[in-house]
């Protein structure tokens, strides 16, 4: 469910990027797209620590943002699909490093202090 909750926001602050404050537009979309990333990994392992959804996910996201350094046809034909812009990213940007982070960081709090998770 957190999956679907954090896309629906991260979607919902790009439709109504006009009407949010400056610093929400401009940040939160990353961010949330990150929590997505982290919330993914927890679902597909379960079985492991929460330390291996918070490392697999910024390698994931770095290795995405890393990725729009390159620049072949083929690719950028696939960003150029909204899935494809909404996965891929259209062009490097080091801020989003951070915003990835901190999205990851919130995730990884908020799944640890969660009161009904199983803390096996």
């Amino acid at each position: 469910m957190a999956v679907f909750a954090v896309m629906a926001l991260g979607l919902g602050s790009r439709a109504f990027a006009d009407v949010l404050p400056v610093f929400i537009a401009e940040h939160f979309g990353d961010a949330l797209w990150a929590c997505m990333i982290y919330f993914g990994f927890r679902t597909c392992f379960t079985h492991k620590k929460n330390s291996f959804a918070l490392w697999c996910s910024l390698v994931f996201c770095f290795a995405i943002e890393g990725s729009q350094l390159y620049q072949a046809g083929w690719i950028n034909y696939l960003r150029e699909t909204a899935l494809g812009a909404l996965v891929l990213g259209k062009g490097f940007l080091a801020a989003d490093l951070v915003r990835y982070t901190a999205g990851i960081a919130v995730s990884y709090l908020l799944d640890l202090a969660w009161p009904w998770r199983n803390r096996s």
